[in-house]
């Protein structure tokens, strides 16, 4: 399967109830559907309808798997090990989501893919030594699984081959669960596990406090309409939530609850990572997306499980990086259910 990996492509996963599709560029989603209350299926994600938007760099991250690390790195530089590691500032003044050709703009190999009752497929690739700056060889596999008729999970492993790297995966889809073509998604409603967030400074970085939500525009232990304090904190939500106070389930955390009040379509992610980005979609603009939609602000939201921003940078928050013969390990379920 080698020769195919070179090209970039879209898989499909089906098991009757949802539709997946997912392309080997940046392990790219590019669309979910899912039955609504009536069974009418929607495709649930903002995207494009064939690969060369993603490879001309059309969308903000729709989709991918964004590493070697996520989010942003202040300045662009850390020190591991005594040694300073200057990356690409490609979000002024800040490295973000890997740099220029983060994992999100590579084609990965197609090493497995089955079509039976779970059907699932693995991405593959090698970031080596140097790569947009980071230090070390890592060898990393994604694998998206149908685990139940209205379920998708995702595990992401990386093995740092030969020198201590940071490490830090997360998965950039835009949701809308009235569907990706429906407008802003301010009146869905979410709930986020989380007692604490990381609040940034004015380039979006955490400042390395870890503050309380109570009795601020970022509290969502209790389920609450987007819009509700979106106007309270700048151009909306992107920020870091610490996932504190979920139930666990086969080893995972209940991250986040997204409730769309007319289809009813519910997500409920669940998530090994400690922390999550919410982002509420604030720098799409005009993006010309699947069947003739045009994408704006707030059009989908994300929930990027992940390792907290800038860690590598912040000896308080939980290490992203990763040793030599270790591995990385990220699993993420998305529950999709009718409420």
């Amino acid at each position: 399967m080698a020769d195919q990996g070179k090209r970039a492509e879209i898989f499909e996963l089906d098991n009757g109830s949802m539709h997946v599709k997912i392309s080997n560029y940046g392990c790219t989603i590019t669309s979910l559907s899912i039955p609504d209350k009536d069974g009418k299926l929607a495709d649930v994600v903002l995207g494009f309808d064939s690969v060369d938007p993603y490879l001309q760099g059309a969308g903000s991250y729709f989709g991918c798997i964004v590493g070697r690390v996520a989010n942003r790195i202040k300045n662009g530089k850390f020190t591991l090990n005594g040694v300073e590691y200057s990356l690409p500032v490609n979000n002024p003044p800040n490295s973000l989501h890997g740099g220029h050709k983060g994992f999100d703009k590579q084609i990965w190999d197609v090493v497995a893919y089955e079509k039976n009752d779970t059907p699932s497929i693995t991405f593959k690739y090698h970031s080596h030594d140097g790569e947009e700056g980071y230090p070390g060889d890592l060898s990393v596999t994604a694998t998206y699984t149908l685990t139940s008729k209205t379920t998708m999970r995702l595990d992401m492993e990386a093995v740092a081959e030969n020198k201590a790297t940071p490490v830090n995966l997360a998965q950039h889809t835009y949701w809308n669960l009235a569907g990706h073509n429906s407008g802003p998604v301010l009146d869905h409603h979410i709930q986020i596990r989380a007692n604490h967030y990381t609040p940034v400074d004015e380039n979006t970085v955490p400042t390395g406090e870890i503050v309380s939500v109570k009795g601020t525009p970022f509290d969502f232990t209790s389920e609450k309409r987007i819009g509700q304090d979106i106007d309270k904190v700048g151009m909306g939500y992107d920020h870091n939530y610490v996932l504190d106070c979920g139930d666990e389930k086969t080893g995972l955390k209940h991250a986040a609850k997204v409730r769309e009040p007319l289809s009813k379509r519910v997500l409920d992610l669940w998530t090994s990572s400690p922390g999550m980005q919410f982002y509420t979609g604030n720098y799409v603009n005009g993006v010309s997306g699947k069947g003739g939609a045009v994408y704006n602000k707030h059009a989908g939201l994300c929930l990027e499980t992940q390792g907290f921003p800038n860690a590598i940078n912040q000896p308080n928050f939980p290490s992203v990086v990763v040793e030599p013969g270790k591995k990385y390990q990220h699993s993420m379920l998305f529950e999709f259910s009718i409420a």
